[in-house]
């Protein structure tokens, strides 16, 4: 920050506030010590950066009634005096020792630092002036934007000296006013917490009467008068007033006593009204909770539904297959029959020698069909057995059973991750699966349970978007009564090899290697029977049919 605005700062001044008058300038107050510091130098903002020979060496400040030591260096009057109220006084600059009759004052600096420029000290309030810092004292007797006090004695605001005149003619609470009626001035305050309105001769007031019939309009003093000479028929009105009162008093006394006879009715009805309200509030919560769950039902079914003909179009080829196993099973069974009756009944013949060549040929063949096709069938149950478990909604709910074991076996280094079943975000979407270090893996090893998000090669990945852009939700679920749930979620990086299409049979692990503490997994009811259940949720309301 530049010395200029060190000094910004405006400074307390020590002679009066500036009269509300605008004198001539033979009649303005001269600046002599009036604009000085109450201690140290100068604190107004320069125009100029000053230079550092009008610095003082104690205080920094612009010097204010310079005095220079015999050292050279110079120093404000009331810093000065302060070095030299201490014992052996020395010169913070260069520690020489000071001596007061070596000391003297520097008029030429005094001079040059009075007409240096500098902005006008009410710049907060707005002013724009610059003039020099001799001026300061005549430039803040006109300076518009200068506080001062209210001439009112007994008013204590401070304001602008531009707004003085709107404060003294409207927002001023001691200002004069002159009592409409009968010319009298006085303060304002004194108008508002006076009688003088009540008391004023000459102001026009009505009877207080008036809401028993008087119409009489007149002068203070008049009313006097008036309520002296009509109090007779004052009294006949309030009479007249009070019959007409109690009449109606009666009249309502009747109504009420009406009332009251149909009330215990009414109350009879309104009970029933209550009662029968409460059923049907009771009946219409019953009909609503029966149509969640009868939506919630049909969207099952309706998942099952698609499941179910995923799974026939899985199983026809299956079904098809083990029929061919089947009838390759009973063709070889019939040659086996048939070579084993050859070779007991046509040991010795040539022809027969033949034909059991050639049949086992066959058999041999047929052998090697059917292992071909256990094969086949053994890769097909496989993926059926896959298929049934696999989610296709995005949605994986994954149980990990025997906690403590794979705990064990995590921190002994056997196995370090486990990998979740695949789930799928449709039946042609993309194909992901879940990935746990119970012992933490990287920042959070031995401390933490790490669960990260995989994308795995699928089958229609060549239809999908690329890079993977879906929201993942990983989730721990509380299995007590509060369902005190943990989770996060992020948005892939794009940039990130983990999102791209995989090459391989899955991409990089990504997720959260602080996920949640040990000790708070192993202390509260995310455990229970020696079982978790984490849950990955991938938002697929923006995916496009591929």
């Amino acid at each position: 920050m530049s010395a200029g605005r060190n000094v910004e700062q405006q400074i307390a001044l020590q002679q009066r506030p500036p009269s509300l008058a605008m004198p001539s300038m033979a009649q303005r107050p001269r600046p002599e010590p009036g604009f000085l510091p109450l201690h140290g130098g100068f604190r107004d903002h320069f125009v100029t950066t000053p230079e550092a020979k009008y610095r003082c060496e104690s205080c920094r400040l612009v010097l204010c009634n310079p005095r220079q030591t015999e050292c050279g260096h110079r120093f404000c009057e009331s810093c000065i005096t302060d070095l030299l109220s201490k014992p052996n006084p020395v010169c913070p600059a260069d520690l020489e020792p000071l001596f007061e009759d070596k000391i003297f004052r520097d008029v030429c600096c005094n001079r040059e630092i009075i007409a240096l420029k500098v902005y006008c000290r009410s710049e907060k309030n707005g002013c724009k002036e610059q003039m020099s810092l001799q001026q300061v004292m005549d430039h803040l007797e006109v300076c518009p934007f200068f506080e001062v006090p209210c001439p009112l004695g007994k008013c204590k605001e401070k304001m602008m000296r531009k707004d003085m005149s709107e404060h003294l003619s409207r927002k001023c609470k001691h200002r004069e006013i002159t009592c409409e009626f009968c010319n009298h001035k006085m303060a304002l305050t004194e108008l508002q917490l006076s009688s003088h309105q009540h008391d004023c001769p000459k102001a026009q007031v009505t009877c207080s009467f008036i809401r028993y019939g008087c119409s009489f309009k007149g002068l203070n003093q008049e009313m006097r008068e008036h309520e002296s000479s009509f109090a007779s028929e004052h009294l006949r009105m309030m009479a007249v007033r009070n019959t007409t009162l109690e009449a109606k008093v009666e009249d309502v006394k009747s109504e009420l006593m009406e009332r009251y006879k149909v009330l215990p009715s009414l109350s009879s009805r309104l009970a029933d009204v209550e009662t029968q309200y409460e059923e049907m509030r009771e009946k219409n919560r019953q009909l609503e909770q029966k149509l969640v769950s009868m939506q919630m039902l049909m969207s099952t079914h309706s998942e099952k539904l698609l499941e179910v003909e995923m799974e026939l179009r899985e199983l026809r080829p299956l079904r098809a297959m083990r029929e061919e196993v089947e009838a390759l099973r009973g063709s070889v069974e019939n040659m086996r029959s048939i070579v084993s009756s050859l070779d007991s009944g046509r040991v010795g013949s040539s022809s027969g020698s033949h034909t059991l060549g050639s049949l086992e040929q066959q058999l041999s063949r047929h052998d090697d069909m059917m292992s071909v096709h256990d094969i086949r069938l053994a890769e097909m149950d496989l993926k059926l057995q896959v298929l049934e478990t696999a989610s296709f909604n995005g949605t994986l709910i994954w149980k990990i059973r025997d906690y403590k074991r794979r705990k064990q076996e995590a921190v002994a280094s056997k196995t370090l991750s486990l990998y979740s079943q695949p789930f799928y975000t449709g039946y042609f979407g993309y194909k992901m699966c879940a990935r746990v270090y119970l012992n933490g893996d990287g920042m959070g090893k031995g401390t933490h349970l790490s669960l990260f998000f995989v994308v795995m090669r699928g089958e229609y990945d060549a239809l999908l978007p690329w890079p993977f852009k879906q929201k993942v939700t990983l989730m721990l679920m509380d299995q007590g009564p509060a369902r005190k749930h943990l989770g996060d979620a992020f948005k892939p990086d794009p940039h990130s090899s983990s999102f791209r299409r995989p090459t391989g049979e899955m991409n990089i692990a990504s997720g959260c290697p602080l996920f949640v503490a040990q000790t708070v997994l192993e202390n509260t009811t995310y455990i229970k029977d020696d079982t978790i259940f984490i849950k990955v949720t991938v938002d697929t309301s923006d995916l496009p049919d591929p």
